[in-house]
This record gives structure tokens, sequence and C-alpha cells, in this order.
């Protein structure tokens, strides 16, 4: 996939960095042993944060940060990796979706990032450019409905937005037919060193859990015209 930031974001986050895992993959409906290690990270978060302290993790803090400099309220529209974690501390199970979804849940809470995944056999072209939300423009939310994106950040194909750090979208959901995967990272603190840790972790549990050779990774920043 060819991703493009725009000036938009760049205006309101100058130190975005973001990171692409492309790869071929095998999903399957349960993964025993990925879900152990789920638990496992589940176990430390509760040991070492509250549902307050969650929000000072940097890459947490950073996403919420720009959720207001774009008009948003990310304690109404909470990023993905929040809500994840929140959950944890909460006690509560994650929701089990696929070996594909709950590997990138893994990741996504491990390091705090919102990470989008999509089938990218559904993306219209090959190009993503990461934007803006606008008043009124459509957008459907996994498991969410009609979600009002205006002032989220969010990746849009020739078609329109796919995925945004508080929920991806249905037409681009990734399913047990998945075979060809595009894992977005968000690092709205500007940390590439740790945005491409994650990505490298993503790999690895692809090779784990579904059937891949790792895939390619691949850095995206804001380019001057």
């Amino acid at each position: 996939m060819n991703i493009i930031v725009s000036q938009e974001i760049s205006a309101v986050c100058p130190d975005f960095v973001g990171a692409c895992v492309e790869a071929k993959v095998e999903n399957t409906p349960y993964c025993e042993p990925l879900w152990k290690e789920i638990h496992e990270v589940g176990e430390r978060m509760r040991l070492n944060l509250t549902t307050e302290s969650l929000k000072q993790m940097t890459s947490i803090a950073a996403t919420r940060a720009i959720y207001k400099k774009c008009g948003k309220d990310p304690s109404r529209y909470r990023p993905a990796s929040e809500q994840l974690i929140r959950r944890m501390l909460q006690g509560k199970e994650l929701y089990q979706i696929d070996t594909l979804v709950d590997l990138i849940n893994l990741a996504s809470i491990s390091y705090g990032y919102s990470i989008g995944g999509f089938d990218a056999d559904k993306f219209v072209g090959d190009t993503l450019v990461l934007g803006i939300g606008r008043e009124g423009e459509p957008y459907e939310g996994i498991g969410r409905g009609p979600l009002n994106i205006a002032g989220l950040p969010v990746y849009r194909d020739a078609q329109g937005g796919v995925g945004t750090p508080t929920s991806d979208h249905e037409r681009t959901k990734i399913s047990l037919q998945t075979t060809h995967l595009v894992v977005l990272i968000n690092g709205y603190d500007g940390n590439e060193q740790r945005v491409v840790e994650n990505a490298r972790y993503i790999s690895q549990l692809l090779r784990q859990y579904a059937g891949s050779d790792g895939g390619s990774v691949t850095i995206y920043k804001y380019k001057q015209a």
C-alpha cells in the first residue's frame, strides 16, 4: 500500500510517524496460545496501571492530545488502545473475535498505540491518505453503526474512510476469509523507534499465530511536496 500523510495531519502533529505491516496470512476462529499471552499481558497491566494512569502512557496521551487539537473529545470518542486497556483494568475479558483481530488487539495494548487492521483486498485503489474527518462524512464503525468522524484522524481509500483511531470501518474489516492483511500503527507521539518495535512485534505474532512469514514493514511520515 502507498500511504500518504496529509498536510492537515502534519499541521496538528508534525512529528507523526506511522508503520504499515503488510502480510499474507491465514486466519482462524480462535488460538489458545495467543489467548494465554493476552491474559499474561492483562495481569501485568493490572499490576502497573489504573484507568487514570493509563492516560499518561505517552502513546495514549499523544493520541488524546491530537483528538483535542482536531476538535474531538477523547473521553467520548476514546482511542481504541485506551478502550482495550481500560477494559482489562476493569477486570473484563477482551472481546474474542478471531485470531488476526485478537493478535492486533494484543499488539495495541502492549504498546498503547491505536492500530488499524484491514482486509487489504477490500480497499478501493492502492493508496490510503491520512486526513481529518469532515462534518457529515458517512462512516460505519465496526459494531458501532454510523459514527461521527468529524475531527477524528481518518484513513481514506478511493471510496472513503476506512479507519480511525476509535474504530475501523465495516467495509474493510477482517474476516475468517482474509488472506491479505494490512496493519497500520499510529504514532502520534513521534517515537519512531517504539513504532518500529510495535511493527516488528506484530510481524512476530503473525509468524507465530497466523501462518505468515511476517510480511513487510514500511514507515511513513508527512512529506512536503
